[in-house]
């Protein structure tokens, strides 16, 4: 039986742990489960059983019956930011070279902005640079040098290395970090380091501690963002371990014997127990992106904005031509900059559980960055919340049904969610309790839309261009709201749990970096001049290394798929690129110039094909070998259209107010699971979910297309309807202003025929 065909019979469970809530899918023999749980902020492992044991209950099956059944289980956690949040890592020492043991508290320039929202940026007369994790007491420089050619300058000291070792072994290191200059061109000062410290501190020593050589972490140019990395790993390794091995004795204790993934922010997933720490950071929401960016090809979108609103945060990431390769520039983890290879994705603090609040002395609304998590949660879930939310505004709305929330499984006190709201946000703004809660719905919607904006407009796109998938608890409520310009919007019928059905169709990836200086194009001549024979030697060198490695995983080598980035740039120029080599290896002058060309090609697209500059040279910084091993992914189904009349999915009708006509109105309820493909509800009217709700207001519609997703667009304006005419507030709304446009976008008409 072929890799392929066991992985295709595999029956899996992904889970994705997020501020609020935890998602659950199973696929168990062809049939796909979903679940969502609260998050236990205390103890993962405890959400994390409580989702399987969700899942379990929906087919009738204890956890002991279900887990034996179970291949792989892939995750993806906030364990490591929320340790890092704490501070609850060891006490550490940094090994560095002599001279440089203030690199790490120094930073970079700009080191007091990483991670700071704009707003806090701005506040200049608080700002501080981010408390060190590790005191500069714990910091000790060696006598070595290697040069940036990797030629030894001044050999290692290896009694000073003793010396300064006991020191911080003295002081209380429970860990250690060596970080050496140009360690990444030749680690042999770094590598003898560790052998001395396993010398003094054995195995069976009290005082053995983990050890974290920068050179293996991340063998990138860049001292600070290099020594940081790897502080960061260190940090976060003990903490990780123990969370990581509590969950995975509790699940081997109910039977489970199959493999267990971790998901990376690279954009794979790898064995749980060779991963590190700092890769495991934003894994949701880079799960969210790989899942939007495989159903997009499915549905033959190339542009696609994914909006992932949870409890706590609002992610957006974009596929742009049918590729999602794009990496943070300059990667920051918390406060601290980072040099690993991160898929881009944005967050801000916008969410079901952000919390509103009146600005006092300005006397304005706000709503988030502040959320009120799992526990307490809104003011709704009457687990002791005294702040109102965006649920508790969506509540109040008549938008969310408060017997069916979460399933029918956590009723919610509507009377408390008006209180608060009256209360804290009403009475001080001297408005009604309903037209506050409108104001708390609008501007979370207004801060997404923004956000969406922003991304798509610094990256030089336009949103008329792209599909909206919306997804989390609460994107099918929002979307409507935030979408703006955008001409349509896809609600999955998993869309509570899609960063979970995004992990089920990542491949297993593993990524391995080299940087290494070398000219690719010579200046003025502009010959191409590069090193074929290094070249080659470092990409062959890292394949040996995956090779290796796959080996060790008992993955199946034969399936990897082996894939070649390159940072390169003009010479002159600032401008790095990270381009897709089409060649693994040069072997001639002709797969020089193919790479070039396909160089100037990305590096055009990104910035303008005005700033190439050829007679400045061509120079290559770093290589990346990114290495694929597939994995089974699930198909749509194709269903036969059944008419547009949803009646046999209407459940009635409740009061909602609808800010676009300025009233309350007698609203249609619709049960998503019912609608059938060709079905479309007109707005107002909402669609009722097991875990999650689609708002449809006035002049939208909400369709079900022949994949059985829901399509929200725009409904098209008729000539004879006059209250489109006479409502001055839905003119002067953007989000009706934006609307023409979708009569004249003619491709995506095209697409809602295909699909």
């Amino acid at each position: 039986m072929s890799t392929s065909a066991r992985n295709a019979a595999m029956n899996s469970i992904d889970i994705d742990v997020g501020g609020t809530f935890t998602d659950f899918v199973l696929t168990l023999d062809g049939e796909h489960i979903i679940a969502k749980c609260p998050t236990t902020p205390h103890d993962l492992s405890v959400g994390f059983l409580n989702a399987i044991e969700a899942g379990a209950e929906k087919l009738d099956l204890t956890i002991e019956e279900l887990l034996p059944r179970v291949d792989i289980i892939r995750y993806s956690t906030t364990v490591a930011l929320n340790r890092l949040l704490q501070r609850m890592g060891p006490r550490l020492g940094l090994i560095t070279t002599e001279g440089h043991e203030d690199a790490i508290l120094i930073g970079r320039g700009a080191q007091w902005v990483d991670g700071q929202r704009v707003s806090e940026r701005r506040n200049l007369a608080v700002q501080n640079k981010p408390r060190p994790l590790i005191d500069r007491n714990m910091i000790v420089g060696v006598r070595e040098r290697i040069d940036s050619s990797g030629a030894v300058l001044r050999p290692l000291d290896e009694e000073d290395v003793r010396r300064k070792l006991r020191t911080l072994i003295d002081r209380g290191a429970r860990g250690i970090v060596i970080s050496l200059l140009w360690s990444f061109v030749n680690p042999d000062h770094e590598n003898r380091v560790r052998e001395i410290i396993r010398e003094e501190y054995k195995e069976y020593h009290i005082g053995f501690v983990p050890v974290v050589l920068s050179s293996a972490v991340v063998a990138k140019i860049g001292e600070y963002e290099r020594t940081m990395t790897s502080v960061l790993d260190a940090y976060l390794q003990h903490s990780m371990q123990n969370e990581i091995c509590s969950t995975w004795d509790k699940i081997r204790e109910h039977g489970y014997q199959g493999t267990f993934l971790m998901i990376h922010n690279s954009g794979g997933s790898a064995d749980i127990f060779k991963t590190a720490a700092s890769r495991t950071f934003n894994g949701g929401p880079v799960a969210g992106l790989m899942g939007s960016a495989y159903f997009a090809s499915l549905l033959g979108y190339k542009n696609v904005i994914a909006g992932d609103v949870g409890g706590t945060s609002f992610d957006v990431a974009l596929v742009v031509e049918s590729s999602m390769r794009n990496y943070e520039f300059r990667p920051v983890i918390d406060t601290w900059m980072v040099n690993i290879t991160m898929m881009q994705t944005i967050s801000i603090g916008a969410g079901g559980g952000s919390i509103a609040s009146v600005d006092k002395l300005r006397g304005r609304l706000e709503v988030g960055p502040r959320s009120a998590g799992s526990m307490p949660g809104p003011v709704c879930y009457d687990l002791g919340g005294t702040e109102p939310t965006v649920t508790d505004a969506d509540l109040v709305l008549g938008y969310i049904n408060p017997d069916g929330y979460f399933g029918g499984r956590m009723p919610l006190n509507k009377a408390r969610a008006e209180k608060a709201i009256r209360e804290k946000i009403a009475e001080p703004l001297g408005l009604e309790t309903i037209q506050a809660a409108a104001m708390i719905r609008r501007i979370i919607d207004e801060n997404m839309a923004s956000a969406i904006k922003r991304e798509v407009h610094m990256r030089g796109y336009h949103p008329e261009d792209f599909v909206m998938f919306a997804f989390g608890g609460a994107g099918p409520t929002h979307v409507s709201g935030f979408k703006a310009d955008v001409p349509k919007a896809v609600v999955f019928p998993s869309s509570p749990v899609f960063c979970a059905i995004g992990s089920s169709i990542m491949d297993i990836v593993h990524m391995y970096e080299q940087s290494r200086r070398m000219m690719f194009m010579e200046p003025v001549s502009e010959k191409l001049v590069v090193e074929r024979e290094v070249f080659n030697t470092i990409v062959s060198e890292m394949m040996e290394k995956a090779h290796q490695e796959l080996l060790a995983e008992g993955l199946p080598v034969e399936e990897a798929v082996y894939s070649l980035e390159l940072d390169m740039l003009y010479g002159g120029q600032v401008n790095v690129k990270r381009m897709a080599s089409p060649l693994l290896h040069i072997r001639s002058d002709e797969d020089a110039q193919r790479i070039y060309d396909a160089f100037e090609a990305e590096f055009s697209e990104a910035f303008s094909p005005l700033v190439v500059n050829r007679p400045g040279g061509v120079y290559l910084d770093n290589f990346v070998l990114r290495v694929t091993v597939p994995t089974a992914k699930q198909d749509l189904p194709e269903l036969p259209l059944q008419g547009k009349d949803p009646s046999a999915a209407n459940r009635g009708s409740r009061p909602a107010f609808w800010p676009e006509i300025d009233d309350w109105a007698d609203t249609q309820i619709y049960i998503f699971e019912e609608l059938r493909p060709g079905n479309v509800v007109s707005g107002p009217a909402i669609v009722e979910a097991e875990l999650t709700t689609v708002v449809v207001p006035p002049r939208q519609v909400f369709s079900i297309d022949k994949h059985g997703l829901g399509i929200l667009e725009n409904a098209v304006p008729k000539k004879s309807a006059p209250r489109a005419k006479s409502t001055p507030r839905a003119k002067s709304a953007p989000r009706a202003k934006s609307a023409p446009r979708a009569k004249s976008a003619p491709r995506a008409k095209a697409e809602s025929a295909v699909v």
